[in-house]
């Protein structure tokens, strides 16, 4: 009788301890509040924009409005509604060119119609002429991994611990998506793909200046901007990029001088959410705000998408739009001395810092200005390429973002759990303050271990709390041998801390599926595209396992682990919300649904057994 008093006793303490780790686990994984500019301040900007005098106002209706009805709204003012681009059509987003004297007179009378969500005038966003250095001529002799030529004068790769990164994690399977002047990533007509982008796989490009969809670039930045993101690297020529394997979606919303409107732009982050991008970069911005270019943003956020975002080369204490959104992060610029620069925007809604470089000076002493140096076009001519070194927030946005997808590629999709893996893992240099870096100086090694590590370490923590519950609740002393204790580990979280102990070896793709839990192994199955998948995020994989197997009698203690292990990697999905089920709404109450299946098939093997 005693001993049955002491098990419920010690039953109710694991059930209590779970519950409590639950908790933690539940605010610890709360990303912090949003930082972006208050509504006030965003109203602000807006008032200061009216002096604009723009030709075009840009319309955005509800998405169920008729084209009888838009043909009203025509009529009624007098205006053409065209569509922004063909990718409008299933958002209702139009343009109208309308005489300046009755500009504001139409806005007033379109925000009387219910249909009209948003009326506005349209606007450009530029690019900021950044100063560009060629590269050396001659490589100097580089032995030094990864082995391109003139990595040697990528400090910038250096400086956020790539070279650690890059052992660690690729990206592979995730796709960015590039809102600039379009890539060199095809030969056609007068362009042609710049050397050290030939194996990177592009996906899914779009013109929105000419609406088209051939998006290559005509300018020389949007190309310098996707090679800092994903040039090849370790293929013995040119340069490295950040994330080696992803895939880039080249999207051209600024045109060949480096503007465009901010309608192109909002409609292309629709078109990236929609069609599959995991991460956004918009190395451009501008001092004024836009609902229609907010709203976009949001969108993409709600979509699961990290939005990153140059802060602004103004050198003022105040970020430029879209940088300031709520939902985007917001990225100052350093150089090799890790200050941030002269021309580096900052300020209270600053999330994080980045490499931009500063053509200007040799810091490091090497003979080569301190830019950020990538292939590209020759500015302004896309039947030349060369490397060149260029400054700006626009070339620190591209590390946070490549290093961004390095952490999606780990299955961490959500991406207010993306944005604070940044920030918790930021390095803060010396002279830091949160105005001038925000969390500080981005750290790829850092941010990649964490993402991998950390979840791991929660993972295992709630699955071991609730097999030990689970078996006290059976009030039945159970000899389930080693096998139990390997199953927890390896439906939980895996060798989740073999990255600390070895790299090289973790990176390894049968070994580097075995430092995740069992339901994460959908990033090895599908990529990360498809991480979240409804059949591995669920008791069938553990099920079908356990129906094979249960005949065998030595293997039910590790039949019995094997579910409470995925039960807790579950139960961690459900409270933390790093990530997202496919396809499930209510996905949370979807994985405790199905953690507490798994914990009651445990149970019952416990109960019913007769191990050997």
């Amino acid at each position: 009788m005693g001993e049955k008093s002491g098990q419920r006793g010690r039953s109710k303490i694991l059930w209590v301890l779970l519950l409590v780790a639950m908790l933690v686990v539940w605010f610890y994984f709360q990303p912090d509040e949003q930082n972006g500019a208050t509504r006030s301040e965003i109203e602000a900007d807006r008032m200061a924009a009216l002096g604009a005098d723009p030709d075009d106002i840009l319309v955005d209706l509800a998405d169920d409005v008729s084209a009888a009805q838009v043909a009203a709204i025509e009529s009624e003012l007098g205006i053409d509604l065209v569509l922004v681009s063909d990718q409008s059509a299933d958002e209702q987003f139009y343009r109208a060119h309308v005489p300046a004297e009755r500009r504001d007179a139409i806005l007033a009378a379109l925000s009387k119609h219910s249909e009209v969500e948003i009326a506005e005038p349209d606007a450009m966003i530029m690019i900021d002429p950044s100063d560009m250095v060629a590269a050396p001529l001659i490589d100097a002799e580089w032995a030094g991994f990864p082995n391109d030529p003139k990595y040697q004068y990528q400090w910038h790769m250096g400086q956020i611990n790539m070279p650690a990164a890059w052992k660690l994690a690729d990206g592979e399977g995730v796709t960015v998506a590039v809102l600039d002047t379009g890539v060199a990533y095809e030969n056609y007509g007068p362009f042609h793909m710049v050397e050290d982008l030939e194996g990177v796989q592009m996906v899914k490009p779009y013109d929105f200046v000419k609406n088209t969809t051939h998006a290559n670039d005509d300018h020389g930045h949007g190309t310098h901007v996707a090679g800092t993101i994903a040039q090849a690297t370790n293929n013995g020529k040119g340069v490295a990029g950040v994330a080696r394997n992803v895939k880039i979606m080249p999207l051209k919303v600024l045109s060949g001088s480096g503007s465009g409107s901010t309608g192109g732009i909002a409609d292309a982050i629709r078109y990236a959410a929609d069609e599959g991008a995991q991460v956004i970069n918009m190395s451009l911005g501008g001092p004024f705000p836009s609902r229609v270019l907010e709203k976009a943003v949001k969108y993409a956020h709600a979509k699961g998408v990290t939005v990153i975002c140059a802060a602004g080369n103004d050198g003022k204490k105040k970020l430029g739009y879209p940088a300031a959104y709520a939902g985007a992060v917001a990225v100052a610029a350093t150089q090799f001395d890790r200050s941030t620069t002269f021309y580096s925007n900052y300020g209270k809604n600053l999330d994080i810092a980045a490499p931009g470089g500063n053509t200007r000076v040799d810091q490091n002493g090497d003979g080569q200005p301190d830019g950020v140096l990538q292939n590209t076009i020759v500015v302004g001519d896309p039947t030349k390429s060369d490397y060149f070194a260029f400054m700006g927030t626009s070339m620190a946005s591209p590390h946070a973002a490549g290093v961004a997808a390095l952490i999606v590629g780990e299955g961490v999709s959500n991406p207010d759990a993306v944005e604070q893996i940044l920030k918790d893992t930021a390095m803060q240099p010396q002279g830091y303050s949160a105005e001038r870096y925000g969390a500080g100086l981005i750290d790829a090694e850092a941010a990649v271990l964490k993402a991998r590590s950390q979840t791991g370490a929660w993972q295992l923590l709630l699955a071991g709390l609730l097999a030990g519950a689970v078996m006290a609740s059976t009030r039945k002393r159970v000899a389930l041998g080693a096998g139990f204790g390997g199953g927890v580990l390896f439906g939980a979280s895996g060798l989740f801390f073999l990255p600390y102990i070895s790299a090289s070896l973790s990176s390894l793709p049968i070994v580097d599926s075995l430092t995740r839990g069992v339901p994460a192994w959908d990033l090895a199955v599908l990529g990360a595209s498809g991480h979240g998948n409804l059949i591995f995020f669920s008791a069938l994989l553990p099920l079908g396992v356990v129906a094979l197997l249960f005949g065998i009698g030595k293997l039910r203690g590790a039949l019995a682990g094997l579910s409470l292990g995925v039960a807790g990697h579950l139960l961690f999905h459900a409270l933390a919300s790093v990530s997202d089920v496919q396809y499930m709404r209510a996905d949370s109450l979807w994985l405790m649904a199905n953690a507490a299946v798994l914990a009651g098939v445990a149970a019952v093997i416990i109960r019913r057994r007769n191990l050997a």
